[in-house]
């Protein structure tokens, strides 16, 4: 019998991961219940121990020994009661403790089933994960019995059990992924200085090597591609762009706009804004479908990124040099500093307001308030003529629908 005892707390700790001393402790703290169950007892001393080399159990009560055996049939089960609730208590703590110390990594498990849209996934020891939905990468299905890999998101300690929420959409993921499949990642020689990603679509990853003699494109790329491929396939197809960091804002946004080519960069630190000009030929690759590129690189950057062509660059800076040299006092010198200041529009003087003018350009505080006025009544025809503009072309379109629309009735 205390064979078999030390038996079963070997199995249960071993199965449910809890530490044997608190098996024992929990066993001990039953079979004081049972005593005080059988006595009817609460006010007696009652001591419970059981050897944990030879699994020998002795009860005493008042420091009389009893024979723990011939307590009877409601006593044995009070102490199982007792004995569920705390092993399911240590086995919950130790789940959480477990999960908590791997929060942010990659965990794999497998694909249980889906509950009104949340994956149910089933992890190491049998324990239940969860991936609302919106965790979930957008498109992607999983079969029952799939071994899918995810990030701990989250784990939570309930009353009644441990919650863990899992993710594959959270751009940690995409980190976690690279450091499993590029060595010199988890090995720090190259590093992942900013990641913006778009989940199910398209990723940014901005990596810098600190050996020279380590390429930190090629080597996240992999040889043919091999190391970027593990990692798309396992999103599905998610495009990836990995690009260059660099401690030069300019050269930074440049980077990360790419596949585009960029002419020109002006940064206005005032505005945290980076205003980017490419030829025509480029403008779509650096706006990407429906904004993605540019929105991406501006998460990379943490810049506010504006995408201009030359035209559009060259009339904003004529409409500025016009509504400076219209204050007296100021001259096309005036003018270069500002663009040197990031301000390459009217509307870039607006918003800066008249403190940096005086501060960064030694600008009497009253001749400032002047420029900032002017580019204030500036910036309102501008953007009336640009919702003039707008109407217009809206106009033109609900026009051109009425035709169609007469035309097919003639036809009719």
């Amino acid at each position: 019998m205390n064979q078999e005892l030390l038996r079963i707390v070997d199995n249960i700790a071993r199965d449910k991961n809890i530490d044997k001393e608190s098996i024992f402790a929990d066993l001990e703290e039953a079979m004081v219940s049972a005593v005080r169950k059988h006595f009817g007892d609460t006010e007696s001393e009652i001591v419970v121990q059981i050897d944990r080399s030879s699994g020998k159990v002795s009860a005493f009560k008042s420091g009389q020994p009893i024979d723990i055996r011939s307590l009877g049939r409601i006593p044995a089960q009070t102490a199982k009661q007792v004995m569920i609730q705390k092993i399911r208590a240590d086995e919950r703590d130790s789940i959480f403790t477990e999960f908590a110390q791997r929060k942010s990594q990659l965990v794999s498990g497998a694909v249980v089933r889906y509950e009104g849209g949340t994956l149910i996934v089933n992890l190491d020891h049998s324990t239940e994960a969860y991936m609302p939905k919106g965790e979930q990468i957008m498109g992607q299905t999983h079969r029952p019995g799939e071994r899918i890999r995810c990030l701990i998101l989250d784990v939570k300690e309930t009353a009644s059990q441990v919650k863990i929420v899992l993710s594959r959409t959270h751009p940690d993921f995409i980190r976690r992924l690279f450091e499993s499949e590029v060595p010199e990642i988890a090995e720090g020689i190259i590093e992942i200085r900013a990641l913006a990603r778009e989940a199910g679509y398209r990723s940014k990853v901005a990596v810098t090597s600190y050996d020279d003699k380590v390429d930190p494109v090629g080597a996240c790329v992999g040889v043919r591609g091999s190391r970027i491929k593990n990692i798309v396939d396992e999103l599905g197809g998610e495009k990836i762009d990995i690009v260059r960091w660099n401690e030069s804002s300019q050269i930074l946004v440049a980077n990360a706009l790419m596949p585009a080519k960029v002419s020109e960069i002006a940064l206005c630190f005032e505005l945290g804004r980076a205003t980017v000009v490419v030829e025509e030929d480029q403008l779509s690759l650096a706006i990407g479908k429906h904004g993605q590129n540019v929105r991406l690189a501006a998460r990379l950057t943490s810049w506010d990124i504006d995408i201009l062509t030359p035209d559009e660059y060259n009339q904003g800076i004529e409409r500025l040099a016009t509504c400076v040299k219209s204050i007296t006092g100021a001259d096309e010198v005036l003018v270069d500093k500002l663009i040197a200041l990031g301000i390459i529009s009217v509307l870039d003087l607006d918003d800066v307001g008249p403190d940096p003018l005086v501060g960064e350009l030694k600008l009497e505080r009253g001749f400032a308030e002047k420029l900032i006025e002017a580019a204030d009544r500036e910036a309102k025809a501008l953007i009336a003529e640009a919702d003039k503009k707008q109407a217009e072309k809206q106009l033109v379109v609900q026009q051109g629908k009425e035709s169609e629309t007469m035309q097919r009735n003639l036809e009719q």
